[in-house]
């Protein structure tokens, strides 16, 4: 078992260093090619790191062999040893390459603030007229938000309890099981919620119930991670207690675990509710419905008055959601 799990170390060990290596090569070729526009072929790259990550690792002065094969402890400085200055390497290009690919530019930062003028006189000069119009399409939007938050709760909350990994029994069924909803929680919610906006305005049309769709299928999958995250951070106590009465998977699941999850539960829920209710004016921009879509609108016929007035409505409605909820969330941490 000691032969199994060295050997495991060892292999993370090399595909560590060997993607670390990689990742250098190419981001030194990614610099050659654009400051001296020679480009070196792909497969050398990942001939070279590969090597490279291989030879370091074996002479013992690699990032990998320090991350998990460490066992002397030497008193020794980062600055000092091999791999220490591999991570500043790799930091610092990463900050050169990052510099380049989002084409940085203070100097326009600093000198093209005029180009702003339009919409910082209609922030500070917001267009009361659109006062009622704009309190419609905001009630629109928190009320976008509460539905998707409430239709995504039963669907994560029973999701949850086949995601966490210490109520699911090591069997190929319980195993299986684990991986695909966590597979699922984690696709879903990697996706962004304007892109399922963007699906669900052409499934079922612009508007806010393609909003509360997108926002619904988002929540389901960021729920359900945090829900099994807290049901594996349980006392298991309890249920050790239940399961020794003979009780089944439910009674354990009812009287053993959901007491425990009340209280974070529902401080999870109404966060995600306050995160909703500020990604339900993004999801307008591409046909969610709500203030978002009254803000393009406006936006695009470059009314910047009334863009100032529904700026400042979505920032007094989410500062004073973002302190309701934290004050609820105190409370039920408290219980």
């Amino acid at each position: 078992m000691k032969k199994e799990n060295k050997l495991k170390l060892i292999l993370k060990a090399i595909f560590t260093d060997m993607f670390i290596w990689v990742y250098i090569s190419g981001s030194v070729s990614f610099l050659i090619n654009h400051w001296f526009e020679v480009t070196i072929p792909g497969l050398h790259i990942v001939i070279y790191g590969s090597v490279v990550g291989v030879i370091l690792m074996i002479c013992g002065i690699s990032v990998g062999r320090k991350m998990f094969l460490s066992t002397k402890r030497i008193n020794k400085k980062w600055y000092k040893t091999f791999w220490g200055w591999s991570v500043v390497l790799i930091l610092f290009i990463t900050f050169i390459v990052g510099w380049i690919l989002v084409e940085v530019n203070p100097y326009k930062f600093f000198t093209k603030f005029t180009n702003t003028s339009g919409i910082m006189s209609g922030i500070f000069n917001p267009n009361l007229d659109i006062l009622i119009v704009s309190l419609t399409a905001l009630a629109e939007t928190i009320y976008l938000a509460l539905l998707a938050t409430i239709f995504a709760i039963p669907f994560a909350f029973i999701l949850s309890f086949f995601a966490a990994r210490n109520l699911m029994p090591k069997t190929l069924i319980g195993n299986l099981v684990y991986i695909i909803i966590r597979t699922f929680a984690t696709v879903f919610r990697s996706i962004e919620a304007i892109v399922w906006a963007i699906i669900f305005s052409v499934w079922v049309g612009i508007g806010p119930f393609a909003g509360m769709l997108a926002l619904m299928i988002h929540s389901i999958a960021a729920l359900t991670k945090l829900y099994s995250e807290q049901i594996e951070n349980i006392d298991y106590g309890p249920v050790e207690a239940i399961k020794a009465t003979g009780a089944n998977t439910l009674q354990i699941w009812v009287f053993g675990v959901i007491p425990q999850i009340i209280s974070p539960f529902l401080a999870f829920t109404i966060y995600r509710w306050d995160i909703n209710v500020r990604m339900a004016t993004i999801v307008g921009f591409v046909g969610g419905g709500g203030i978002g879509l009254l803000l393009l609108q406006q936006q695009q016929l470059l009314r910047w008055h009334n863009v100032g007035m529904i700026i400042w409505l979505i920032a007094v409605v989410v500062w004073i959601m973002d302190m309701v909820s934290a004050k609820v969330r105190e409370k039920l941490r408290g219980m």
